[in-house]
């Protein structure tokens, strides 16, 4: 008992003793607050990084000499019939070039940050039939209108939600212009200046064995009908949507309202989006592509991957900036260890009397040493616990708690136009919060064992005398 009340006594006789548990305190508090911001920021790079892809992908090269249907009905009554699967939908893709035509001259597009001709990977989908699959089908329940009056969904903007590639209100028919219509990345509208109505025309190349080249040109007039925004720089510039017949047409070289010739291209691949990605994602992709393959749709061509392994080397570089993160942010403890071990060790070295007088009253070297193991753990107790509580405060208040400093000292600490994100994300998780906690405990008995082993052996006898 009188080690619990002695070491109580030394850690209160003793202000410096509060410079280790403020180092604790702000060692913690600080670690759980930036673990927390970093968690959150590498879980929108996540969520970044899945962006517009499906649970499952079934990738079909377009052109293929394999003798297996060219018409996605099949494929997609097979899957739809899983109760695994909740939705599954055909996309046709292919790349192009965009053009526009201004008053004055022909004008091809380009990447803005690279002043080259930008490449743009035109996504035929069939918005009457898309379902949850897909990121293209935004969710009917958050969907509203614009101070314009414009339907703005999550990661859409046009005119009619029910048909978006409908003509838009500013398209004027007498024009004779066409009708088909395509949905440009909200980046694409910004840089190039394109509004609703815009007229553009894609150009691309598509294969044709009667050609002396092998490939044929295809150039076709679209007007934009509106524009998504995906949430990922690269896909807002590099994507244009497009309903998936009027892109069937356009490769085959016939007119919008006319019939697809039987040998068109209707389907690229098809986005499957699972009840249960996490327990079902490796089975299903084994048993889809066992059927699949046994019903003649798919052959050795294709692929069926998920969307990790689509992104499996930035998903490996978020792992591994995730743990050297929290390696470099344990070295905080350490140097608030240090700040005990110098701390405990003055102590000793002032207390030689009154260890030795302990020990001549009958404490045992055992005694002392949890004497001052104890002394850090008071430390450590009170530290740890006003930081943990302070860390986690900060951690879910520091958006608003962002926006007060910012607006008090007129400095914009945190740029939101530079990140797809409005708000500072911050993700506390309990285990990481103990975990901290723990580590604080353990960290600070460390580096309080050396001082309180070296006032375990000291001499009662040589103690007493150097006083």
């Amino acid at each position: 008992m009188y080690r619990v009340f002695l070491s109580w006594r030394f850690l209160r006789s003793r202000r410096t003793n509060l410079i280790g548990v403020f180092g604790i305190f702000l060692a913690v508090g600080a670690l759980i607050l930036i673990l927390s911001i970093m968690t959150g920021f590498l879980e929108e790079t996540r969520r970044s990084a899945r962006g517009s892809l499906s649970d499952l992908i079934i990738t079909l090269p377009p052109y293929s000499d394999s003798r297996r249907p060219r018409d996605p009905a099949p494929v997609l009554e097979l899957l739809r019939a899983d109760e695994r699967v909740e939705g599954a939908s055909a996309h046709l893709g292919w790349m192009c070039i965009l053009t526009r035509q201004d008053e004055r001259s022909l004008r091809i597009l380009v990447d803005s940050q690279s002043s080259e001709i930008a490449g743009i990977k035109l996504t035929g989908v069939d918005p009457a039939t898309e379902d949850d699959a897909t990121e293209f089908r935004p969710s009917l329940d958050t969907v509203g209108r614009d101070e314009n009056g414009d339907i703005v969904a999550p990661r859409l903007r046009v005119a009619n939600l029910a048909d978006p590639f409908a003509a838009p209100p500013e398209y004027d028919a007498s024009v004779g212009r066409p009708r088909a219509s395509v949905i440009v990345g909200e980046k694409v509208m910004t840089y190039h200046g394109l509004r609703r109505g815009s007229f553009i025309t894609l150009m691309t190349a598509v294969p044709d064995p009667a050609s002396d080249t092998g490939w044929s040109a295809k150039k076709r007039e679209f007007v934009v009908a509106g524009c998504f925004r995906s949430g990922e720089n690269e896909i807002d510039l590099e994507r244009v949507y497009i309903d998936r017949g009027q892109l069937a047409r356009f490769l085959s070289g016939v007119s919008e309202d006319d019939a697809l010739p039987q040998d068109s291209i209707h389907f690229s691949e098809v986005l499957v989006k699972l009840k249960d990605y996490e327990r079902d994602a490796e089975a299903a992709r084994a048993a889809f592509g066992a059927q699949l393959f046994r019903a003649g749709l798919i052959d050795e061509s294709c692929s069926i991957r998920t969307w990790e392994e689509f992104r499996e080397a930035l998903l490996g570089a978020i792992e591994n900036e995730r743990v050297l993160m929290g390696i470099m942010l344990s070295l905080i403890l350490v140097v608030a260890g240090f700040t005990i071990f110098a701390i405990l060790s003055m102590m000793v070295t002032e207390k030689r009397r009154d260890i030795g007088v302990l020990t001549a009253l009958g404490a045992t070297p055992r005694g002392v040493l949890v004497l001052f193991l104890l002394i850090g753990f008071w430390d450590a107790l009170i530290g740890a616990l006003f930081g943990a509580v302070a860390g986690t405060w900060m951690a879910l208040e520091i958006d608003p708690l962002e926006r007060k400093l910012s607006e008090t000292f007129g400095v914009q600490i945190f740029n939101r136009e530079v990140y797809l994100f409005d708000s500072i994300p911050s993700v506390v998780t309990p285990l990481a919060v103990a975990a901290i906690v723990i580590g604080a405990f353990v960290c600070t008995l460390v580096f309080a064992a050396i001082p309180a082993w070296r006032a375990a052996n000291l001499d009662p006898v040589e103690a007493l005398r150097n006083e």
